[in-house]
């Protein structure tokens, strides 16, 4: 079946870009993962791959601390921020991004 029908869609820049770079190592256009992924959908009834939240280990998951617990912890954060130990978020998720290309 020929193609004829246009998608135009809005995606973050940066994620493109990234997704760009990994399929120009694959020799996949764009174009034609974006097929692949509806015809995944199509087939599959459904999204092609398991969505859902991380787990969180249970040292840092909240829903299975005790009150002492969790209390704890944000007095630890509390004093590292007082003691300025921080680092800007988007600093440190732009090396995790840098490290994973």
């Amino acid at each position: 079946m020929a193609k004829s029908t246009t998608l135009n869609l809005r995606v973050n820049p940066e994620v493109k870009q990234e997704a760009e770079d990994v399929l120009k190592k694959l020799g996949v256009p764009m174009s034609t993962a974006v097929d692949m992924f509806l015809r995944q959908i199509a087939l599959t009834g459904g999204i092609p791959f398991n969505v859902s939240l991380p787990k969180a280990p249970p040292a840092q998951n909240a829903d299975v601390m005790t009150a002492a617990e969790l209390h704890r912890e944000l007095e630890s954060g509390y004093e590292d921020l007082q003691a300025g130990n921080v680092q800007d978020a988007g600093e440190v998720f732009a090396r995790f991004r840098d490290k994973q290309k």
